[in-house]
Parts: C-alpha cells; sequence; structure tokens
C-alpha cells in the first residue's frame, strides 16, 4: 500500500511540476530583436523591416516580444546596440550591410542566441544571412528608363559602395542599356543611407546636367520628389512612394521581408531555427513593385513581360558574357552569375564610365 500512496504522490509531483513549467515556458514569450540603420519613418529601407517586426507580432501575439533600435551607425555603436540586444533577447536581426562584421563578432560571444543578418555574406554556426534579389526590380526599372529618358542620360543616387548597390547599378544600367544603346549613367553617393537634403541634393546635380530618369538607392522619397520638382520621372526605394511624387513615379521596388521574419521567428519558437543563406525573389513574393505609372501602353506592356520573364525564371540580367568596365571578362558567354558572384560584386560593368569609390 504504501508504494503504491509513494508512486501515486511521486506522479502528482511530476504532473504538477510539469504544468507548472509548461504555465512558466507559456509565459515567457520568445524575444526578438532588431538594428535599424535609419529611422521607422524613412518611408523606405527601414520602414519595410519594421512592417516586417510588425507582421511577426501579428503572426504570434503573445508568444513573441519584439523590440529595435532605429538609426544605428556603422561601428563600434553598432557592436555596442547589437550586444545590448544579444543580452536580452533569443533572436537578433541587423538589417544593413555595414553590421555584418558586428554582429559576427557578437555572435560569437553570445552561442545560444540566434543572430540574423541582411544583406551580408558571412555566416556562423549561430548565424543566418539573408537579402533579397531587389536587383531584379531594379533591372525592370532599367528597361523603363532606356525606353522613357528623351536625354539619353539617366542618373542613380547611392549610398555607399557595396555589393548590394554596386550590382543593382549595373543591372539598372544594363536594362536601359538593353533597350538604347544610345544612353549612359551618372552616379553620385551620397554617403549615407538616410538624409533627404543630401539625397535631394545628389539628384539635383545630376538633373541640371542632363539626366531625366533618376534611380535612388537610398532610404528617403527625397530623390523622387526632388525629380517631381525638375519635372523628371524617377523610381521609388524599398517601398511604394508614390504618394510623395505621384507625377514623378514610374514605379517602386518593394521590399517583403516579412515572410522571413515570421519563419526564422517559428523556428526559434519551435526550437529548430536553421543556419541558412537566404535570397528572396520575385517568384516567392519577395520582391514586388508598385503600379506602373506616368508611362505610355507600350512601356508599360514591356516592364511586364520583362518582370514575368524574371520571375518564370526564364530571364537573368547576370548571364555572360560580361565584362567590366576595363575590359577584364568577368562572366563567360552562357555563365550565369552565382550568388557568390553576386554577393561580392565590386566592379562596374563595361559602358560604365566610373569608377567604383575604393576600388
Amino acid at each position: 500500500m504504501r508504494y503504491f500512496e509513494k508512486l501515486f504522490h511521486t506522479v502528482v509531483i511530476s504532473m504538477f511540476l510539469g504544468l507548472m513549467s509548461s504555465l512558466a515556458f507559456a509565459a515567457d514569450p520568445v524575444k526578438v530583436g532588431f538594428v535599424y540603420v535609419g529611422p521607422i519613418g524613412d518611408h523606405g529601407w527601414t520602414y519595410r523591416h519594421d512592417i516586417g517586426r510588425q507582421q511577426v507580432e501579428e503572426a504570434f501575439g503573445d508568444k513573441v516580444k519584439t523590440s529595435y533600435v532605429e538609426s544605428v551607425k556603422y561601428g563600434p555603436d553598432a557592436e555596442r546596440v547589437i550586444r545590448m540586444l544579444a543580452e536580452t533577447n533569443d533572436i537578433v536581426f541587423a538589417t544593413s550591410f555595414g553590421y555584418m562584421e558586428p554582429m559576427l563578432k557578437v555572435a560569437k560571444e553570445f552561442p545560444n542566441v540566434y543572430f540574423e543578418h541582411a544583406t551580408g555574406y558571412k555566416q556562423a554556426d549561430n548565424m543566418s544571412s539573408y537579402g533579397l534579389r531587389l536587383y531584379q526590380a531594379r533591372h525592370v526599372q532599367g528597361i523603363i528608363a532606356g525606353m522613357m529618358t528623351k536625354t539619353n542620360k539617366i542618373c542613380y543616387v547611392a549610398a555607399y559602395p557595396i555589393p548590394e548597390v554596386i550590382r543593382e547599378i549595373n543591372t539598372y544600367y544594363m536594362g536601359a542599356k538593353k533597350m538604347n544603346p544610345n544612353v549612359d549613367i551618372d552616379i553620385v553617393w551620397a554617403n549615407t543611407w538616410y538624409n533627404p537634403s543630401k539625397e535631394a541634393d545628389a539628384a539635383n546635380v545630376m538633373m541640371a546636367e542632363g539626366c531625366d530618369m533618376v534611380a535612388q538607392h537610398t532610404d528617403s522619397p527625397a530623390p523622387l520628389q526632388a525629380a517631381q520638382s525638375q519635372g523628371k520621372l524617377g523610381f521609388g526605394q524599398a517601398s511604394d512612394q508614390y504618394k510623395f511624387a505621384p507625377k514623378a513615379q514610374l514605379t517602386a521596388t518593394i521590399d517583403n521581408w516579412g515572410p522571413y521574419y515570421v519563419k526564422k521567428v517559428g523556428q526559434v519558437i519551435a526550437g529548430n531555427w536553421q543556419k541558412e543563406n537566404y535570397f528572396g525573389d520575385m517568384d516567392e513574393g519577395a520582391v514586388q513593385m508598385a503600379p506602373f505609372t506616368n508611362m505610355p501602353d507600350n512601356v508599360k506592356m514591356k516592364a511586364a513581360e520583362i518582370k514575368q520573364a524574371i520571375s518564370d525564371g526564364k530571364y537573368f540580367a547576370f548571364t555572360g558574357p560580361i565584362k567590366d568596365n576595363t575590359g577584364k571578362l568577368q562572366l563567360k558567354d552562357g555563365e550565369v552569375a552565382d550568388d557568390a558572384h553576386l554577393n561580392t560584386m565590386m566592379y562596374y560593368v563595361e559602358g560604365i564610365d566610373a569608377t567604383v569609390p575604393g576600388n
């Protein structure tokens, strides 16, 4: 009898402890931290990342608790913020290329925390890299620019000379050149991701020199607004910026980060996080485009045709032969650039009369 009483008490106690453990676990949400390079109100890059964070909250409710730090500068500030978030979160997302080395360093110090770095190419046992094939949409923009320019001069407001920006300059130019062999491109480096005044100044300088198609790889609508003020046309960046320049925007790249964030946080909740090198594309809806506006039907039809071909995997801009602008063969005839090539691209393609800063 004593044996059965003891066994009963043991079972009851075990069930109680198990229940308490389950309740404690249920009451302890997965903590998710985000490091942003700009303000969430930039209406571009960071705005779209924060939309993704909000989608995580919508997907998991009280199972998660998210936080973020805005406008984190590269260098010591980035390392400090990433470390601070690692101390209190289960998974940390750093949303800009310049955070790669600081995150890699901190990841080694926190082996039980998961780290995710956007637009880079380095990984660790507990650190993934992720990005979007935004060059796909940029190529479509180039197709439009080549068909629409009246001066044969298109331009590009660039932030920093990193592979992500260089490959988009290239694919934009290649798209324009495909439709218009007489097109030239001007590039101005703003040396900032978010500074509306500097971004607008860069666009105005190039428009004063004859540019009538403004593309940008900075994060505010300022270059597009500058284009509208000058009666020129351009493209939104990272988000649909039509409302800021309805007479100027031809289309925009729309970054859809939410599904990836939901997937990775879901893995942490389920206890099966996996390291990966993710590169989302048009076909899965990770890279989207705003409606084609302010253009004639023939341009709209061609843009839609190229966009569909890219989405279907039937058209890839970075297919050889491709030479850089020094004449060196970078991709042989028929060779398709792999992700390693794309993620380390630091050359301009043939025809761009400029030098990549630092090269």
